[in-house]
């Protein structure tokens, strides 16, 4: 019977069935997160076992002394090596009052600083502002000052006359005249930059012509027809270095009277001394005396104690 209003009608849900044929689990709603079942309820924390911990204390201390014996062994072993290969060194036979093994070396470094060598690579040059404060050192050669009145340089080797030429300080100083400022650089690790004048040692040869090895007439322009070193010295002999053709011939070798604009110390070598940038310092002789052209290695005074002979920066 219709009663004349609109009854609402009861919702039925069916249920779902899954591939089986049986009732499938309920999903999740979308953004809603599914709760996780709580297995045990939060409780009091739980004291650590005393033997569990002692048990790893153990096998700490286990590992810590395995590796202090190991690590004390590998010190050891290498102690041993050390000794053993410096004792083998110092023991070999010497070439040059050198044991064989660094004499080996000290030719390797040669070589290789002379393979490096070019007369048209300069040294570094610095601005008269830069010069640094004075430093002096090294000393041998030096111990008694020189009365730079009297002093005179003595030169071998010369195309002309049968003896040495003696010069004064003058006859350096009417040769065309150099000023530069360059960085000394000594071999123990430190340098200083110093303004020098002088007169460069291509001038000086073309004054005072050294023989040549064929007897001809001296040319910069036959660099293979002249001697292949240089021997400069103290007076009194007691510093002597060695030098190669090459370095000599270099544009930035110097006889240098002058050091930071006035006439050189007694400490710096007055009244003349070698300037050479190419070298360490230790072949910047000061004070020199002797000036020697020869067809054979020199003798260098830090060569014969163990140094490089080259010594090329």
């Amino acid at each position: 019977m219709n009663s004349g209003k609109d009854e609402p009608e009861e919702l039925v849900t069916e249920p779902i069935l899954n591939a089986a044929g049986n009732v499938a689990a309920e999903e999740p709603e979308a953004g809603k997160a599914e709760e996780t079942p709580t297995t045990s309820a939060p409780g009091a924390l739980t004291a650590p076992d005393s033997s569990e911990i002692e048990d790893w204390n153990r096998q700490v201390r286990r590992r810590m002394r395995q590796r202090s014996r190991r690590s004390f062994l590998l010190w050891g072993a290498g102690l041993a090596a050390g000794i053993g290969a410096f004792g083998w060194l110092t023991t070999r036979p010497e070439t040059g009052d050198v044991p064989w093994p660094f004499r080996k070396t000290l030719e390797l470094n040669e070589r290789l600083a002379r393979g490096f060598f070019s007369e048209h690579r300069l040294s570094r040059t610095f601005n008269a502002s830069q010069v640094s404060s004075d430093r002096v050192n090294g000393d041998v050669g030096l111990d008694e000052d020189v009365d730079v009145a009297a002093w005179k340089l003595r030169v071998e080797g010369l195309a002309f006359g049968n003896g040495p030429l003696m010069l004064g300080l003058d006859a350096i100083r009417k040769l065309p005249r150099v000023d530069m400022t360059t960085e000394l650089k000594c071999i123990e690790g430190w340098s200083v930059i110093v303004q020098w004048a002088g007169a460069r040692f291509t001038d000086f040869m073309k004054a005072f012509p050294p023989r040549t090895r064929t007897g001809g007439a001296f040319s910069l322009g036959r660099v293979e027809d002249l001697s292949g070193y240089v021997s400069m010295a103290t007076p009194d002999g007691g510093y002597y270095v060695g030098l190669d053709m090459e370095s000599m011939l270099h544009p930035q070798t110097l006889l240098c009277y002058e050091q930071n604009g006035a006439p050189l110390t007694q400490e710096h070598g007055a009244p003349l001394r070698l300037v050479v940038p190419v070298k360490y310092g230790v072949k910047n002789i000061k004070r020199i005396g002797l000036i020697r052209y020869s067809s054979d290695r020199p003798a260098d005074y830090w060569a014969e104690r163990g140094y490089d002979w080259y010594v090329g920066l």
